[in-house]
C-alpha cells in the first residue's frame, strides 16, 4: 500500500495571492465600499491578521489589487509606444497606432480568461462608474507617466486638433472601452445578441473601429463663450 505524501503547507505567498484574488472578485461584484474585510477573509480562507500582515489596511489592499496587473499593463503600453516611436524615427506616430497601443493592450488583457485579465479589466472598468475618491486618486497617480507619454504622442500626431479636444476624445474613448469591458448587460434585452458577442476576441476589432472613428471625427462647432468686461 502506497503511503499518501503529505500535502504541502500553504506559503505566505499562497495566502497573499488568495487574499488578492478574493478581494479582486469581491470588488467587481460588490464595489470597494460594499466589500468588507470580513467578506474578503472569508472568501480567501484567511484571517484578518494575515491581511494586516501582508497589506496593513484595506486601502493598501486595494492598491495591491490594482498594482498586481496594472503595472504589467502600463509597462506593455509604454513598451509598444517605445517601439512605435523608434520605428517612426523622430516623425509623429500615426494616431491609429497610438490608440491601438493604448487600448489594444487593455482589450487583449480583457481577453485573458485564464490568468485573471478579464476579471481585472472589469474591475478597472468599474472605477469609471463608482465614485470612490481614494481609488480614482490612486489610479491618477499610477497613470501619470503613461498618460503623459500617450497624450504627448497624440498632440504631436494631431497638431491641427486643439489639445483640449484631444483630451475630451481620449476621455470619451476611455469611457467607451470601460463600458464595453464591463459586459453587455441590458444590451441583450435590446437586441438579438448571443453569448459570442460578449467574447473579448470579437469585441477587440469592433471597439477599435469605433474608437478610431471617434478620434477621426470632424471638429465640433462649439458655441462662443460669453465674455464679460
Amino acid at each position: 500500500m502506497t503511503a499518501t505524501p503529505p500535502s504541502t503547507p500553504p506559503t505566505t505567498q499562497d495566502t497573499r495571492d488568495r487574499i488578492l484574488d478574493a478581494a479582486e472578485q469581491l470588488f467587481v461584484e460588490h464595489g470597494f465600499d460594499g466589500t468588507s474585510m470580513r467578506m474578503i477573509t472569508s472568501a480567501a480562507n484567511a484571517n484578518l491578521a494575515a491581511v494586516n500582515y501582508h497589506f496593513g489596511s484595506k486601502d493598501a489592499l486595494v492598491q495591491a489589487v490594482f498594482r498586481r496587473r496594472l503595472t504589467v499593463l502600463n509597462a506593455e503600453r509604454l513598451l509598444e509606444l517605445d517601439h512605435l516611436e523608434a520605428e517612426a524615427g523622430g516623425a509623429p506616430v500615426k494616431p491609429s497606432r497610438i490608440v491601438e497601443a493604448f487600448f489594444g493592450t487593455a482589450l487583449r488583457m480583457a481577453a485573458d480568461t485564464e490568468h485573471g485579465g478579464r476579471l481585472f479589466m472589469r474591475l478597472l472598468a468599474r472605477t469609471y462608474s463608482e465614485p470612490n475618491a481614494f481609488v480614482r486618486q490612486f489610479l491618477a497617480e499610477e497613470y501619470t507617466e503613461v498618460m503623459d507619454r500617450f497624450l504627448g504622442a497624440l498632440f504631436a500626431a494631431l497638431p491641427e486638433v486643439p489639445r483640449a479636444e484631444i483630451l475630451w476624445r481620449f476621455h470619451f474613448m476611455t469611457g467607451a472601452m470601460a463600458f464595453a469591458i464591463s459586459g453587455l448587460g441590458g444590451l441583450y434585452e435590446l437586441a438579438d445578441l448571443s453569448a459570442a458577442d460578449d467574447d473579448p476576441q470579437r469585441l477587440l476589432p469592433r471597439l477599435m473601429s469605433f474608437l478610431l472613428g471617434g478620434l477621426r471625427a470632424p471638429l465640433p462647432e462649439l458655441p462662443q463663450q460669453e465674455t464679460t468686461d
